[in-house]
């Protein structure tokens, strides 16, 4: 697939700007804070219409203006296809492919397909659980966009429920057991479809990541990935897997109403990153942990493409930077010319002669892209 151009009104610190794409590889070259992630945030946001900054819509729209709008042109080997999302203040998105509104999100997603590498991932070998199942959830959602809707579902459900337990948190719930157990069984039905994808995603990109470690390590080192929920997964059917979900509930009663929350279920589940069998965080030094980030983040490239057999985007958030020159050249030598690629950078001194000469240079100030 091939972004060939990206059209952004009030979104973030960018008025009116529209950038042609001409070459497999473009570099946006300028200093902090002039808007070089903001144009790759746009891209990622078309793709799974989320923001790894978690940022809120509101935060994305400028000052004094009501909406943002975010469109590109596509192609794939597919055809050319028009896309638009658009940002209002009151939260209410909507997205529209070659001109036509598309009512439901989820048919938006999987048009565009692009994997995000910024200087933040780090945080997914040191950072919380939450961290590691945003970067899951995200790749899934590209993996298989329906995995949107299952997830919203799920959330909608433990939300209501989380409710309910706080309103009954002083009572003995006697009377209200029934309407429990209505939540428990669609809190269970809704976790098992969101816990046997994350459970099949983790298996497929596992064996990928640790032969792309290997590779960048030198085979000195093993990284095993593995999806720890927190409902055994002893059993792969998706009738056992609610049962047991159930039997949980019932086990950690007494303490979600003591706590007055939810405290089973795929929101408090674990992707563990072993190397060595020692756990990452506790592993090596800073560039042991780059390494890690970066085998994950090749091996989403790779199943991306097998899933949807066109190569995804890939979009480097000022992370040659971070990298010392033997990471930067396993990177760049993966990507060559078969994937399309924006990379951010203050400076060109990254890149040897023959990636510049064969890149798009694009130059960045205030809000504002030139080419020279």
């Amino acid at each position: 697939m091939y972004l060939k151009t990206l059209h952004l009104r009030q979104f973030r610190n960018y008025q009116d700007q529209k950038v042609e794409f001409n070459a497999a590889k473009t570099i946006l070259v300028g200093n902090n804070a002039q808007g070089k992630s903001n144009l790759l945030e746009a891209v990622e946001l078309l793709a799974t219409l989320r923001s790894h900054r978690m940022a809120r819509d509101r935060d994305l729209i400028q000052d004094g203006t009501e909406l943002a709008q975010i469109n590109a042109n596509l192609e794939r080997d597919t055809g050319i296809s028009d896309l638009t999302l658009t940002l209002r203040r009151n939260g209410r998105r909507s997205v529209a492919i070659n001109g036509e509104i598309v009512r439901r999100q989820m048919d938006f997603l999987g048009v565009l397909n692009a994997v995000q590498f910024s200087s933040l991932d780090l945080e997914l070998v040191r950072g919380s659980p939450e961290v590691r199942r945003n970067w899951l959830d995200t790749l899934l959602i590209q993996l298989e966009p329906v995995y949107a809707h299952i997830l919203q579902q799920y959330n909608q459900v433990l939300r209501q429920r989380n409710a309910f337990l706080k309103k009954h948190q002083e009572s003995a719930l006697n009377s209200q057991n029934t309407q429990l157990a209505l939540w428990d069984a669609q809190l269970a039905t809704t976790g098992t479809r969101v816990i046997r994808r994350r459970d099949r995603a983790i298996q497929r990109l596992a064996p990928i990541a640790a032969a792309w470690h290997a590779s960048i390590s030198g085979s000195t080192e093993i990284l095993e990935i593995k999806y720890s929920p927190n409902i055994p997964l002893d059993q792969q059917q998706p009738e056992q897997v609610q049962q047991a979900f159930l039997n949980k509930i019932q086990q950690r009663a007494v303490a979600e109403l003591y706590r007055g929350t939810t405290l089973v279920g795929p929101h408090r589940d674990e992707v563990e990153l072993t190397i060595n069998q020692t756990p990452a965080r506790q592993y090596g030094s800073q560039g042991q942990q780059r390494t890690l980030v970066l085998a994950l983040k090749l091996a989403e490239l790779q199943l991306i493409e097998e899933v949807v057999k066109e190569p995804p985007l890939l979009l480097l958030d000022d992370v040659l930077a971070e990298l010392d020159p033997y990471r930067q050249n396993q990177l760049l030598d993966a990507i060559q010319d078969r994937f399309q690629t924006l990379i951010t950078t203050t400076h060109l001194s990254s890149f040897d002669a023959q990636w510049l000469n064969s890149s798009q240079i694009l130059f960045v100030k205030a809000g504002e892209i030139s080419i020279n």
